[in-house]
């Protein structure tokens, strides 16, 4: 009995010590840190992108070019980026998102200052623009699936939806700050100057980003027992986080399960209407208050910050909402039904903004309906997590890629449709696209993971 009860204990005690070892071990919160870091370059990729558009007056006055051409230049930035999201996806799941990340954007930063290089009276600038604003989009094309791929490593579950929604937030902070600030430089120093500073800052944050950032929790020196079993514990799929496993070997693509999926259809359906409607604001809303509604140049920069505003704080609300739901309710309410619902809103309000007599009535409804469209941005993001686990990489370029195309198409349709009907109109159609990916989004099944 003695011999018994003394096994018994011995057993009962064992794993007491290792529990108290964790518990005395410092933890650590670094995938919280590099996340954060996620978020400027988002926000700096947004900077590059969009600065294009509050340079647009002094470029076109410049060059010459008219709105059209103005809109084909949007477009070029588009079609290089879509035209690389699955090499970019499929670059971030076999070479790992700190290196595919820290070349993206050090190739934006040499396409923006190229186009600072642009010099005064070349005949050809058109031409130029396009292919520089191209090399831009394959650049920045790595972005969000080195991201995704980066998170559905580094990230549980029950976080995904606030962690996306923080780094998502750079999109609105970044497009946000870009026609103050862009709009102070040009006014000081000329549009050339506003680029330079857009070059640099990115070359910097991409520097940071490769001293600190690693491509799995087990290959950071910094990251403690306690946070590494945390991740491991709570990942949408079972992991291997040997830092030995290089990121080729240690995660196949599922390429058969991943294209078979209807979910993967219903999803670029859905983000090829929010990158769409998105990319109005992003393409358009600057010239918009000016040209449609009468907005001098500073009042223009200042209300075309109120969408990206609402995007940064819907991102972060929809986020945290979208893990709450999950965690009270399920993973199709949490992902599908928040995101449904918040591109119902997002047709609403696009159309009464776009209908209100009143200037700044109307830039504050149609602010609310951009940040009503980013409640589901989220949602994209996570249930690419939630269904491709280690392949989320590539699941999530061919869901970004028809979101750019969206993107492409409005920057080129928008100032048609406008000088053809008038300015409702695009904001008509883009409310039409809300209604079309609120539905796709009925049927999308999160909770049917390839690797469970």
């Amino acid at each position: 009995m003695g011999k018994i009860s003394l096994l018994r204990n011995e057993t009962m005690e064992e794993p007491r010590p290792v529990a108290m070892l964790l518990g005395a071990e410092r933890r650590t919160r670094v995938r919280f840190f590099l996340c954060f870091w996620l978020f400027i370059l988002s926000a700096i990729a947004f900077l590059d992108r969009t600065n294009v558009s509050v340079a647009a007056l002094q470029i076109d006055h410049e060059f010459g070019l008219g709105n059209q051409h103005l809109g084909w230049i949007f477009s070029a930035f588009l079609i290089g980026y879509a035209g690389f999201q699955l090499p970019a996806g499929v670059l971030a799941v076999r070479f790992g998102p700190r290196r595919v990340l820290t070349i993206g954007v050090l190739l934006w930063g040499l396409a923006t200052a190229l186009t600072a290089l642009l010099p005064t009276g070349i005949s050809d600038a058109l031409v130029l623009l396009i292919l520089v604003r191209f090399a831009l989009g394959i650049g920045e094309s790595v972005i969000c699936p080195a991201s995704n791929q980066f998170v559905s490593r580094w990230v549980p579950q029950n976080e995904l939806g606030i962690v996306n929604g923080l780094i998502l937030a750079g999109v609105g902070v970044g497009s946000g700050l870009t026609p103050p600030l862009l709009t102070w430089i040009i006014v000081e120093q000329g549009w050339r100057a506003a680029f330079w500073f857009s070059a640099i800052i990115g070359v910097m944050a991409s520097a940071v980003w490769w001293v600190f950032a690693r491509d799995t929790p087990g290959e950071h020196p910094g990251v403690s027992r306690a946070e590494r079993m945390e991740i491991r514990q709570g990942l949408a799929f079972r992991s291997s986080d040997s830092p030995a496993a290089s990121p080729g070997k240690s995660h196949k693509i599922s390429w058969g399960p991943i294209l078979s999926r209807a979910d993967l259809g219903l999803l670029m359906i859905g983000y090829f209407c929010f990158g769409y409607i998105a990319w109005v604001f992003f393409s358009w809303f600057f010239l918009y208050l000016a040209q449609a509604r009468g907005f001098d140049l500073k009042a223009s920069a200042y209300y075309t910050m109120l969408p990206f505003i609402c995007m940064t704080i819907f991102s972060l609300v929809g986020g945290a909402l979208s893990d709450h739901l999950t965690r009270k309710c399920s993973l199709r309410v949490g992902r599908c039904m928040l995101a449904s619902g918040s591109l119902l809103f997002t047709a609403l309000f696009l159309i009464f903004g776009s209908r209100a007599q009143n200037p700044q009535l109307a830039a504050v409804l149609l602010a609310v309906g951009a940040g009503s469209l980013y409640l589901s941005q989220s949602s994209f993001w996570s249930v690419s997590v939630d269904i491709a686990g280690r392949s989320s990489g590539v699941f999530a370029s061919l869901v970004n890629m028809s979101g750019q195309i969206g993107g492409a198409i409005t920057a080129s349709l928008t100032p048609w449709l406008a000088q053809r009907f008038n300015w409702r109109m695009p904001f008509t159609v883009a409310a039409a696209l809300a209604l079309i990916g609120a539905l796709s989004w009925l049927i999308v099944h999160p909770e049917r993971a390839l690797d469970a």
